[in-house]
């Protein structure tokens, strides 16, 4: 699985990868809050998940440079905070559409897998 993984807190299990293709829904949903650079999407992500999410720059960076391939993203040459050059990246009117695409794709599967999970023993399928 890709570098981005989910941090399972207070438990005695590994680190565990998210599945693939929600790297790329996560860097949309970050993208299309306005112009951000590699780095801050990864604090981002792992910032408002509470530090579960933590994407390592082996995917982080592929993925994004897929992503502009794929004309879902934008990017430009800025200065950033430090003062660095960095390179910024802007979703898209294609990516917007991707990204509503990806997020119903992703909320189905995660009602039909929450359904699953309540099933108790001795119900009915």
């Amino acid at each position: 699985m890709l570098g981005c993984y989910v941090e399972e807190k207070g438990m005695h299990s590994p680190k565990s990868d998210i599945p693939q293709g929600t790297l790329d829904l996560l860097i949309l949903q970050v993208a299309a809050l306005g112009p951000i650079h590699g780095y801050a999407i990864a604090q981002r992500l792992q910032q408002v998940s509470s530090d579960v999410l933590q994407v390592l720059q082996g995917s982080l960076y592929p993925a994004l440079h897929r992503l502009e391939n794929k004309g879902y993203l934008k990017a430009e040459w800025k200065q950033s905070d430090t003062g660095r050059e960095a390179k910024f990246y802007n979703l898209t009117a294609k990516g917007r559409t991707q990204l509503k695409l990806e997020t119903a794709n992703w909320t189905r599967l995660a009602e039909a897998v929450a359904a699953v999970l309540k099933l108790r023993q001795g119900e009915a399928l």
